[in-house]
């Protein structure tokens, strides 16, 4: 099956239903099953963007995350179901080019949340996924873009 990895907190926002579209910089001609993988790095700005609305309401209720905002000047915690797994399968429909037009009209199609997840510019690729499942976190070696992930 083939594969991406996509970093916390976006991938967790994708296997919880939350980010319907993933933004990148190249196309792709692929349709199919997708497996979503978290990447294991994660650094402070996306450990930190994960406390800050909409992400927060997004990801405070899902299973396998912790998010503890601790008492008033305290650090901030937050953990993320085993990172360096599959966490999501989902299907990929759709790779679409942005443009200004269509970046409005995803807006209204999939609400304005879409746009805070995601890097719509024009120039970019809407990867539109759909029948997203979250599974329990299978650890996988990531590698940068599509690649093939062996389900055990």
């Amino acid at each position: 099956m083939k594969a991406i990895t996509i970093l916390q907190p976006w991938a967790s926002l994708i296997a919880c239903g939350a980010k319907q579209i993933e933004t990148r910089s190249w196309k792709t001609s692929y349709r199919g099953p997708i497996a979503i993988h978290a990447g294991k790095r994660c650094q402070a700005y996306h450990m930190n963007i994960a406390f800050n609305e909409p992400f927060y309401s997004a990801l405070k209720e899902q299973r396998g995350y912790m998010l503890d905002q601790g008492p008033e000047g305290s650090n901030k915690r937050i953990s993320y179901p085993l990172p360096g797994s599959v966490i999501a399968i989902a299907d990929l429909v759709d790779c679409i080019e942005m443009t200004t037009d269509y970046i409005w009209a995803w807006r209204d199609i999939y609400g304005k949340n879409e746009i805070v997840f995601g890097d719509f510019k024009p120039g970019r690729y809407a990867w539109i996924l759909a029948n997203i499942s979250q599974i329990d976190p299978v650890p996988a070696k990531g590698k940068q873009r599509l690649w093939e992930w062996e389900a055990r």
